[in-house]
């Protein structure tokens, strides 16, 4: 990494990572105006939507780490192994969590008699990813994290 200059955090492969989110968040933002036809500038901090920003911050990780330490070493292993586990949980976990958000928020918004505290507040929903989101947001950090070959 001779010709790495340390843009942002000093280290590659963290700093590819940080540009496949935000490139994420971006996308989101303008798939947003694409579709809805208007702007909302709040999804650039948002989690949830398409792309995954947390499937491209790992898959960027380990994608940089791959090409630059190895395929077969135990630094690609744990970088592999945690993006897996992430977006499972994007996928699944995280996805059902934002299901029964919902379904909480209708049953409230039913009830007569509801606790003060409640009134007014609903849970956030929008948490998870499909598994489309989730790929996308992979393809898009496997794209950036391939950016470490310019550094070999």
């Amino acid at each position: 990494m001779e010709f790495y200059r340390g843009y942002v955090t000093g280290n590659l492969m963290l700093d590819l990572a940080l540009l496949a989110w935000l490139a994420a968040q971006v996308l989101k933002v303008l798939l947003h105006y694409a579709f809805q036809g208007k702007s909302d500038f709040s999804l650039l901090l948002k989690s949830g939507g398409m792309p995954s920003s947390h499937s491209a911050f790992v898959c960027a990780l380990a994608v940089s780490v791959g090409i630059l330490y190895g395929w077969s070493g135990p630094l690609f292993a744990l970088a592999a192994g945690m993006a897996v586990v992430v977006m499972y949980d994007a996928c699944n976990v995280r996805w059902s969590t934002g299901e029964q958000a919902k379904a909480l928020n209708e049953l409230l918004s039913g009830m007569e008699q509801i606790p003060p505290q409640l009134r007014g507040r609903r849970l956030k929903e929008a948490l998870g990813h499909t598994p489309f989101q989730v790929f996308m947001g992979a393809l898009l950090g496997i794209a950036v994290g391939c950016l470490a070959l310019l550094q070999r």
